[in-house]
């Protein structure tokens, strides 16, 4: 399938896990992907592997919470294409495991900054440019419905895209949709502190219906269909792609 024939998309956090698959995928259906990290080694060498596979890349350095470089990062994708078709917004941070209340302020606003407020300050300097027809994909977590002690802190600030995403749906309507994907665990380095543990691993597997943990590949299809006008009538929701582990509020 070429859903994304002559579409320009943007990935942030894109060099690796779930971000570089999303931007595969997106590229491999025919998107001119633009992809992001903090550090010009990650982008590069990720450019380099999605090129190998025909893959039409631009490669932008971008720490998210970054005022020019998060403006950079759009203005340099006009310039290179013209245009914006879609965003999708996946970089996040998890630099503690304390209780919430233990929580220092520092990691407190660190956490508000990259996993919240940057998705919304992107969106703002991107806004200009989206058109009828864009779409704009939030990166959650199955963790913003199930807020595993270890990682409550960076839960809350998963909840808090769901609504997010219903808010900037009826803001950014009816010219750009805006939709979310909540995944479940996937072992990737981000997760690694979870999924390495082998008993950990496998009691977290056995908690899903489909009895395995997810894949980087599995988030991305259901970021692609999101993206894509296959889901032209699906704004302000959230697919939680967790192998049927609850995800009810």
């Amino acid at each position: 399938m070429k859903r994304f024939e002559g579409k320009v998309a943007i990935v942030t956090a894109s060099t690796q896990g779930i971000g570089f698959s999303i931007a595969e995928r997106l590229g491999l259906e025919g998107a001119s992907v633009v992809i992001s990290s903090r550090r010009q080694k990650n982008v590069d060498e990720a450019a380099h592997k999605l090129r190998s596979k025909g893959i039409d890349v631009f490669a932008v350095v971008c720490h998210v919470s970054n005022p020019q470089q998060r403006n950079d990062l759009i203005q340099q994708t006009i310039q290179k294409y013209g245009k914006i078709d879609v965003i999708v917004s996946n970089a996040a941070a998890n630099p503690s495991n304390d209780p919430i209340l233990q929580t220092p302020d520092s990691v407190l606003d660190k956490l508000w900054e990259i996993n919240v407020k940057a998705t919304i300050l992107l969106l703002k300097d991107a806004a200009p440019h989206l058109h009828k027809g864009s779409s704009v994909v939030i990166i959650s977590s199955i963790a913003g419905y199930n807020l595993p002690a270890a990682m409550a802190m960076y839960g809350v600030t998963k909840t808090a895209l769901l609504g997010l995403c219903k808010a900037l749906a009826d803001e950014m309507s009816p010219n750009t949709r805006v939709n979310c994907v909540a995944p479940g665990f996937v072992p990737t380095r981000f997760a690694e502190f979870i999924t390495s543990n082998e008993t950990l691993r496998n009691e977290l597997a056995e908690k899903t219906m489909l009895g395995r943990l997810g894949t980087t590949e599995d988030m991305a299809a259901a970021a692609a269909f999101l993206a894509s006008d296959d889901a032209s009538y699906i704004t302000g929701e959230t697919i939680v792609v967790a192998g049927g582990m609850p995800s009810r509020l």
